[in-house]
């Protein structure tokens, strides 16, 4: 036979027996996805995502293909629903929840404990987990952190990019710290914490600033989530969390879950967006733009370009592994609740070429597991105790 030939047919097997070890891996992993905002996108708007729709990242048939076996929906809303409408938008988006585990009960059901996790992946249907991002959704009062918790939220991120009476943002303490009359935790803010402690909550640290963030961690006595967030040492975003807080995520026992945006993972995606808007868009129009605003005004062709390989998401998750430890790092996509995903990621059906890149990258079957679900399970177990 050609050596050519025989190379070929050897490189070609080899390829094929990795693709089915890694799809074997996956498929045998207990997948939990943190953060998916499809909920406040396409439920909130009257679409059906019981079945297949044209349209963002997330619907039950593509959550099914990629494996996910725990979906966390995130209950949303910006800072423009304040006290006596925060709540009860909250409540609604929960309640299209539940239409859906209604209308789909043969695929999807509702989870509050492990133990249920269990249950219901052990019957094949994907389990609906609760997660509510911003702390203003509870309207500055504890018995409705209660009614929430009752309803099924598992965490609460403690802000949005907002700031809420009792906890700063990282969006404000880094960009508005001058407006702000507090910086961190109020007194109010730790009896939050101390409760979602006694409830069994887990309390989310992705969004606030530095200084919420340390003051959370020394009021907590639970393992913490970070639910959506990225290494800054990487892509320097406020979001992005800083060496000393990655440590202190794994001297707590918490989990810090990666976020799929392109915009926490490449360190050249903005000044990327600001090149091809100007190159694409009219030079009349000089109306000052949010980045958010310039990528919304760009052709697909420039949006494609602006997506970054998936090995990016691949270093975060390296460093975050290698600065907090394997028992530490988790997945938190932030399926449609981004603009830009990298290639590889088109929507939540591609989660296997996750657990193909990390095996591609020499991590463990082990190793696997403890990213792609088995870390966040550790850390819901822990609310228990």
């Amino acid at each position: 036979m050609n050596k050519n030939i025989l190379l070929f047919a050897t490189v070609f097997c080899a390829g094929k027996l990795f693709a089915q070890d890694a799809q074997r891996i996956h498929s045998a992993a207990l997948v939990i996805d943190t953060h998916n905002d499809v909920l406040y996108q396409s439920v909130m708007r009257g679409k059906d995502i019981g079945k297949r729709i044209n349209s963002g990242h997330t619907d039950l048939p593509r959550v099914k293909e990629g494996g996910i076996d725990v979906q966390i929906f995130s209950v949303w809303c910006d800072e423009k629903y304040g006290n006596g409408t925060a709540f009860a938008y909250a409540n609604k988006q929960i309640d299209g929840l539940m239409s859906v585990i209604q209308n789909y009960p043969a695929e999807i059901a509702l989870a509050k404990t492990p133990r249920d996790i269990r249950a219901i992946t052990g019957q094949g249907k994907i389990a609906a987990m609760i997660g509510v991002e911003g702390g203003h959704m509870i309207e500055g009062r504890l018995d409705y952190l209660d009614s929430l918790f009752a309803r099924g939220a598992r965490y609460l991120t403690l802000t949005w990019n907002n700031s809420t009476e009792w906890a700063t943002s990282a969006t404000d303490e880094t960009r508005n710290p001058g407006k702000l009359k507090h910086k961190g935790l109020t007194d109010f803010g730790r009896q939050v914490i101390r409760r979602m402690n006694e409830l069994g909550m887990m309390v989310d640290l992705s969004h606030v600033g530095r200084q919420t963030f340390f003051d959370a961690m020394e009021t907590t006595a639970k393992p913490v989530l970070v639910s959506h967030s990225n290494a800054y040492a990487l892509m320097a975003h406020p979001r992005n969390l800083q060496d000393d807080q990655i440590k202190a995520v794994a001297e707590n026992g918490g989990v810090i879950c990666l976020n799929f945006y392109s915009g926490f993972l490449d360190p050249t995606h903005y000044t990327k967006i600001n090149r091809l808007y100007e190159k694409y868009v009219t030079t009349q129009d000089s109306v000052k733009r949010s980045s958010d605003a310039k990528f919304n005004r760009l052709p697909a062709a420039a949006k494609k370009q602006l997506r970054p390989p998936l090995s990016l998401l691949l270093d975060h998750i390296d460093y975050m592994v290698k600065a907090a430890g394997i028992d530490h790092v988790g997945i938190g996509s932030d399926f449609d609740g981004m603009s830009s995903t990298p290639v590889g990621l088109d929507d939540c059906s591609d989660f296997p070429n996750l657990t193909a890149g990390l095996l591609q990258r020499g991590y463990t079957e082990s190793d696997v597991q403890k990213i792609l679900g088995e870390n966040v399970l550790r850390v819901m177990a822990a609310q228990e105790n």
